[in-house]
């Protein structure tokens, strides 16, 4: 079964450089029609000057990334048209299998950039994603863009970390009350006295002569008594006797938080040339090379001599004690200044 054949593509800084890729790949087996080089032209940002390797493909740029990539955006089709853009040229290798990682050895000796690194460089200058309609870098635009680059590259930084402590507050649900209320029965009893009447009918025997008023009453007649009785009369009446007063009291207290904070601390040692005089400095002279060393040490950043002097004599004596502290201080303090610049 036949294998699929693979294409490798390497982006040079100068056209020159892609003509020998092209020359070199050639020399090792591949067919010149399995090779494409393109560059920014128009310009002449490439560095081109014509010659045995110049080409024309069929559809121009757009086509070469048409065959490159298909019909399709995506990023890192614009990396490598922006590279084109900013004067670097490519070269694209249709190989067999068993040829790629030659082919990629071959433009690795020769330099090819690593297309993702330079990306990001191409992301420092405000690069988002490569516009068809930016121009084109001029030779002279395309060198100092390169040069840039190379400067960047060459640069190594220490990030300088501190944590800080912060303190906020957050309210916490600590407790609390509830309050229910519910009504229950409770027997109760008064005592009240009442009054009854009844009406109590006598008949005493009598043997007396009538008087001039009992004649008076010989005629018929109604009396009338009535009995009174009385009776409880049962209402209620409610009172409050007691009120329950739910409320907060709110007070205030200061506590000090304590914790630790990181920070990155640089110690910056200086390393001796190799030369005779640096050699002699550094063997003739320890108490400047402890001097020098004791600048760079993180317990006297930002302090000047006469303020870590008596510092850095402790330090001294404790690892040199059979030093002489007034013969050692002129060269410990010479180093000292060296470094720091300050008096």
């Amino acid at each position: 079964m036949e294998q699929e054949q693979k294409t490798v593509v390497g982006v040079f800084d100068d056209y020159a450089t892609a003509q020998q890729a092209a020359r070199e790949l050639e020399n090792d087996g591949i067919p010149r029609a399995q090779i494409q080089v393109e560059s920014n032209m128009k310009t002449g940002a490439a560095g081109y000057g014509g010659g045995e390797m110049e080409e024309h493909h069929e559809g121009g740029i757009t086509g070469f990334f048409h065959r490159l990539f298909g019909g399709g955006e995506d990023e890192e089709r614009g990396h490598y048209q922006e590279s084109l853009r900013r004067g670097n040229s490519i070269v694209a290798v249709t190989a067999e299998p068993g040829q790629v990682d030659r082919v990629a050895q071959i433009m690795n000796d020769l330099g090819a950039v690593d297309i993702d690194r330079r990306a990001n460089y191409y992301r420092q200058t405000g690069y988002t994603g490569y516009e068809e309609s930016s121009p084109s870098l001029s030779s002279d635009e395309a060198r100092v863009d390169r040069e840039k680059f190379r400067s960047e590259a060459g640069k190594t930084s220490v990030p300088i970390i501190e944590e800080e402590l912060q303190v906020g507050k957050r309210a916490v649900q600590r407790g609390g009350v509830r309050v229910y209320s519910h009504v229950v029965d409770q027997p109760v009893e008064q005592q009240i006295n009442l009054r009854e009447e009844r009406v109590r009918v006598e008949r005493r025997p009598a043997n007396r002569p009538v008087e001039g008023g009992d004649l008076s009453r010989l005629r018929d007649q109604t009396l009338e008594v009535t009995e009174t009785v009385e009776e409880p009369v049962v209402s209620k009446r409610a009172t409050v006797r007691e009120e329950v007063v739910v409320g907060k009291d709110t007070t205030e207290r200061t506590e000090t938080i304590r914790d630790n904070v990181r920070r990155t601390e640089v110690r910056v040692d200086p390393i001796a040339g190799s030369g005779a005089g640096a050699a002699m400095e550094s063997e003739t002279n320890p108490g400047y090379t402890y001097g020098s060393r004791m600048a760079g040490d993180p317990r006297f950043t930002g302090r000047s001599w006469d303020e870590a002097e008596n510092d850095i004599r402790v330090d001294y004596m404790r690892n040199n004690p059979t030093s002489r502290w007034d013969e050692a201080k002129a060269e410990i303090r010479r180093g000292w200044e060296k470094v720091t610049g300050r008096r």
